[in-house]
């Protein structure tokens, strides 16, 4: 399908983005590397009068480390975070889940920020950004205010990005020295993750000293596993103390049934996948 007619800016500063959200009020939509708006513009599920063209502000683009933590543009693409050194070394959970994104095609437009804000439950860089206690920072009329992630995701494709306002900075903890992984399941490749466990660890002496666990598309939003992580401190890096650490990872979560498993499903394979990426982030 073609997509309904509407005006196109591209401000090539914050500023100027927010002046133009502010006057069009919620018949403008924002677009980022537009991997995932473009298709629910192409299917009319979406019809602005005005789209904002985030990819000439070039100061959304920036990764840069701040301290003890990265800062990250939310214009900065996939392919720039898997190439950039100090998400490497510091953040190793997050390169290694958005090496599992889709193609290099789509890796070069799509965004850190588009798919934060997108919020899809089944994207695979909500779980790591909320496992790794990132810090979500919005721009808006009234200047800049933060949120951590874990109440940045407030429900299905939702979000505490409000009307006239940006996500423009994602700034995340260094974790240097902690293993991870990111476990995700899917039938074909280049898939969105059925589920997938994403699990930052640190071990010292054949212990877990300190664990993240987030879980993807097991609800509404990403979910971060506390009750598991606090089981798996002191836990032996062996795939039995993992697996019983992990046995509980399933309750009070709520995920969707569909075409490729239903609810119970889900809940009955989390458990496995939560124990492989531990065990793969501990070195075991």
């Amino acid at each position: 399908m073609i997509p309904a007619e509407f005006d196109y800016k591209a401000p090539s500063s914050v500023e100027e983005a927010l002046q133009l959200l502010a006057e069009a009020g919620d018949d403008a939509k924002v677009i980022a590397g537009g991997q995932s708006l473009i298709p629910v513009l192409r299917m009319r599920l979406n019809a602005p009068e005005l789209l904002v063209d985030l990819g000439k502000i070039e100061a959304l683009r920036s990764i840069r480390e701040d301290g003890d933590q990265i800062v990250i543009g939310s214009m900065a693409t996939y392919q720039q975070i898997l190439d950039d050194a100090s998400i490497a070394e510091h953040l190793g959970l997050l390169s290694k889940a958005t090496a599992t994104v889709a193609d290099p095609q789509i890796r070069h437009r799509g965004t850190l920020g588009g798919a934060l804000s997108h919020a899809d439950p089944a994207g695979d860089l909500g779980a790591p950004v909320l496992a790794l206690g990132a810090t979500l920072v919005i721009a808006g009329s009234g200047g800049t205010r933060e949120v951590a992630a874990s109440d940045f995701f407030t429900g299905l494709f939702e979000t505490a990005v409000a009307e006239g306002e940006l996500l423009t900075e994602i700034r995340i903890p260094k974790h240097t020295g902690w293993g991870s992984h990111y476990e995700k399941f899917v039938r074909v490749s280049h898939q969105w993750s059925i589920v997938a466990v994403a699990a930052a660890v640190k071990a010292e002496g054949g212990k877990i000293s300190e664990a993240r666990v987030g879980l993807t598309n097991m609800g509404d939003r990403p979910l971060r596993a506390s009750a598991v992580e606090e089981a798996l401190v002191g836990a032996d890096a062996t795939e039995d103390a993992v697996r019983a650490a992990v046995a509980s990872v399933a309750e009070g979560t709520n995920p969707p049934s569909d075409l490729n498993g239903d609810a119970d499903y889900r809940r009955s394979i989390l458990p496995v996948l939560t124990r492989r990426a531990v065990l793969a982030a501990a070195g075991a």
